[in-house]
C-alpha cells in the first residue's frame, strides 16, 4: 500500500487530476448544464488546437526549453497555406507540405540559434515572436486574405457530432508522441537531456540534436493547430493565436511538467489542456464574468507547482 502511494504521489500529473476534478465537480453543482452533452460538445470541439500546441511546448519544457513565439507560428503558417493557395494558386495539399515545413524551419531557427550561440530559448523565441508574427502580418497584406474554396477542410475540422475532425489528429498526436516519449530511446534521450544535460553527454547522448529535434517538434504541432483553427473559422487572422503561448505553457506545468526540464507526462498535458478549456467553458456556462478566467489560470499555474513540490517531497519521505 505504500508503494502504491508513493508511486502516486511522485506522479507528475496527480495534482492536476485532482484539481479537475474539483473543477467539474464545482462547475456541474452550481451549473447543472455545464455537464451535458451539449455543453460537453462545446468543449471537445476547442479542445484539440490548444492541447496540440501543448503536447509540442511539454515535450520541449521536459528537454529544458521554452518557446515563446508557438503563439505567432500558430498564425504564420496557416496565414503562408492560405495565401499560397488563395493568391498563388498552389495545390491546396502542396501549400500545406510548404506551410508546415516552413513551422520546422522556424524550429529549427529557434534551436540553432539558442544551441550554438548558448543563450537562453527565452530570449530567442521571444526574438521570434516578433519576427513570425510580423511576417504574418506582411503576408496578409493588412488584410485577412481571400479563404480557398478547395481547401481541405473536411480532413480537418469536419464535424462528427460529438467532435470534430481535429479532435482524431489530437488523438493520433496522443498515441504517436505518447509511445515516443514513453516507450522508445527518443523519450529517454529527452527526459536525459532535460534533467542532467552532462550525464547524458557523458552516456553519449547527442543533447544538441535531440534539443534541435525538440523545438522543430513544437513550432510544427504550433503551426499544424492553426492550420486547424484557420480551416474552422475559414479565414486566416495575422492576430490568430495571441497569448495561446501562455496558455499552453500553463497546461505543461498545471499537468506537473518542470520549468527545470526532465519531469512531465503526455498525459498531464492532457490534463492541464482540459482544465483550461472546461475553466473556460465553465465560467461562460455559470455567468460569471469571463474576465476572472486569466486569474484564474494564474492561480492554477502557481498551485499546481506549489502541490508537485509537495507531493513529491511527501513521496520520497515514504517507505516503500
Amino acid at each position: 500500500m505504500n508503494r502504491l502511494a508513493k508511486t502516486l504521489l511522485s506522479r507528475p500529473e496527480i495534482s492536476a487530476l485532482v484539481m479537475l476534478l474539483v473543477v467539474l465537480v464545482g462547475f456541474a453543482l452550481y451549473a447543472p448544464q455545464f455537464m451535458s452533452q451539449a455543453n460537453l460538445r462545446v468543449i471537445l470541439f476547442a479542445l484539440p488546437e490548444l492541447g496540440i500546441l501543448a503536447l509540442g511546448v511539454g515535450i520541449l519544457m521536459i528537454a529544458g526549453e521554452f518557446d515563446l513565439s508557438v503563439g505567432s507560428v500558430f498564425a504564420l503558417v496557416p496565414m503562408l497555406i492560405v495565401v499560397l493557395t488563395g493568391k498563388l494558386g498552389l495545390p491546396p495539399a502542396v501549400a500545406i507540405v510548404v506551410g508546415l515545413c516552413a513551422g520546422l524551419v522556424v524550429g529549427y531557427i529557434n534551436g540553432w540559434i539558442t544551441l550554438t550561440f548558448n543563450i537562453p530559448s527565452f530570449v530567442t523565441t521571444l526574438g521570434m515572436l516578433f519576427i513570425a508574427r510580423s511576417t504574418a502580418t506582411v503576408l496578409s497584406g493588412g488584410f485577412p486574405p481571400p479563404f480557398p474554396t478547395t481547401a481541405p477542410t473536411w480532413l480537418f475540422v469536419a464535424d462528427l457530432g460529438l467532435f470534430r475532425a481535429s479532435m482524431l489528429w489530437f488523438l493520433l498526436f496522443i498515441a504517436v508522441l505518447a509511445i515516443v516519449l514513453h516507450r522508445t530511446n527518443l523519450g529517454n534521450w529527452i527526459y536525459a537531456t532535460g534533467g542532467q544535460r552532462q550525464a547524458a553527454d557523458d552516456m553519449g547522448i547527442d543533447t544538441r540534436k535531440v534539443k534541435l529535434f525538440c523545438f522543430m517538434l513544437c513550432s510544427f504541432l504550433a503551426g499544424f493547430a492553426g492550420m486547424i483553427t484557420t480551416f474552422r473559422l475559414r479565414s486566416a487572422l495575422p492576430s490568430l493565436g495571441e497569448g495561446l503561448e501562455l496558455q499552453a505553457i500553463a497546461a505543461a506545468v498545471i499537468g506537473g511538467t518542470s520549468l527545470m526540464g526532465g519531469i512531465g507526462s503526455i498525459a498531464g498535458f492532457l490534463i492541464g489542456t482540459v482544465l483550461i478549456r472546461a475553466i473556460d467553458n465553465g465560467l461562460v456556462m455559470a455567468r460569471i464574468d469571463a474576465n476572472w478566467f486569466r486569474m484564474a489560470i494564474g492561480t492554477l499555474t502557481i498551485l499546481a507547482v506549489i502541490l508537485n513540490i509537495s507531493l513529491r517531497a511527501r513521496a520520497r519521505k515514504m517507505k516503500g
